[in-house]
């Protein structure tokens, strides 16, 4: 079962959850708003989906510390996780979804398996805490910049994702 968990102040981040939802087939009660859920709910799900926006300097949604601090003292062993999240790559070239660093950072150590990496092709930015080893560890998202673009990366990486489910 997939639990999708996001952080979203300008309503984008909560989009791409939703959408992502869609295409996973993921019910609308198993998509969660980090600022309303309890980390108790992740309990019920053998994958999750984290989504966060970068703000200012590299810095998560605001919504995420309280969960996050909570979330990375559970235990996360036999789960899968995805990280998805959106950033300004052509303001931000340097913390481009560095969020998504951040929670891989906090979560390593708890057991969990990270899924949905792949190698940034057509992405302008690569020099920031998503890319890992020359491979993005999340799906990254530009809407400011790349919005034309977005449409063709959630496709193909929810077609990885799924075979990475299995």
């Amino acid at each position: 079962m997939i639990g999708i968990f996001y952080g979203s102040t300008t309503g984008t981040t909560e989009a791409l959850a939703c959408e992502l939802a869609a295409k996973l087939g993921v019910a609308k009660n198993d998509v969660h708003d980090v600022a309303l859920a309890s980390c108790d709910e992740v309990s019920g799900y053998d994958f999750l989906l984290l989504g966060s926006s970068t703000w200012g300097e590299g810095e998560l949604q605001d919504d995420w510390y309280g969960f996050l601090d909570v979330l990375k003292q559970q235990s996360l062993a036999g789960k899968r996780v995805a990280l998805f999240g959106c950033g300004d790559g052509e303001s931000y070239p340097d913390t481009f979804c560095d969020a998504l660093g951040i929670l891989f950072d906090a979560l390593s150590e708890s057991g969990c398996r990270f899924i949905g990496a792949y190698i940034p092709e057509g992405y302008a930015s690569t020099g920031s805490q998503v890319c890992r080893d020359g491979r993005f560890i999340g799906l990254a998202i530009d809407e400011m910049n790349e919005s034309d673009r977005t449409p063709e990366r959630i496709a193909r990486w929810v077609e990885q994702l799924k075979t990475e489910m299995v």
